[in-house]
């Protein structure tokens, strides 16, 4: 991305030598405004990007927990349930 922004910026910059030095400072204005609204874009696009990784991440989370929850209690169940078993096979 930085050689294709050199290559373009050189055609540029050999214009900008041929023009009045006024001519000169609303190019460059320009292209320092140009270069600034792609940036800040790129930056929005960058962080909107990451806000979705970390929600789908979030949400794998969520899920991993509260599988691991039931997984729990069911295990407890099934131990509360093994052991009342055992005691009624040991009072007969």
């Amino acid at each position: 991305m930085k050689k294709l922004a050199a290559l373009l910026a050189l055609p540029l910059a050999i214009g900008l030598a041929a023009c009045s030095p006024k001519a000169q400072n609303e190019t460059a204005d320009a292209i320092t405004a140009d270069a600034n609204a792609t940036m800040s874009e790129a930056t929005k696009d960058v962080d909107a990007a990451g806000d979705r990784a970390l929600g789908g991440m979030d949400n794998a989370v969520d899920t991993v927990g509260n599988t691991i929850d039931d997984a729990t209690a069911k295990g407890k169940e099934k131990a509360s349930q093994g052991l009342r078993d055992a005691s009624n096979a040991i009072d007969r």
